[in-house]
């Protein structure tokens, strides 16, 4: 399980908010992956919400994907009951 620290960045510099990671040396480089918290930060998330629903509505006036020439068939061939494992 990745463990979870809480941390500011000023530029390009992480300041540790409360305790730091243990067991490293805070001179060396480490790898984090960063998410987001801040609402000041909201202009950075994308897509959002308004975005999405016009992608979709261009897809629908294009006709829908052209990959599945008939919808309702292939929702009832995708919702076909499959035997379980080990229950045949």
């Amino acid at each position: 399980m990745l463990e979870k620290y809480r941390a500011t960045i000023h530029g390009n510099t992480i300041e540790w908010n409360g305790r730091a990671p243990k067991g490293i040396d805070l001179n060396e480089a480490i790898t984090v992956d960063v998410t987001l918290v801040d609402e000041g930060a909201a202009q950075l998330k994308v897509p959002n919400g308004k975005r999405a629903v016009d992608a979709l509505d261009k897809l629908a006036a294009a006709g829908g994907v052209k990959s599945i020439p008939n919808p309702d068939e292939w929702l009832r061939e995708i919702r076909k009951d499959r035997p379980l494992p080990g229950r045949e």
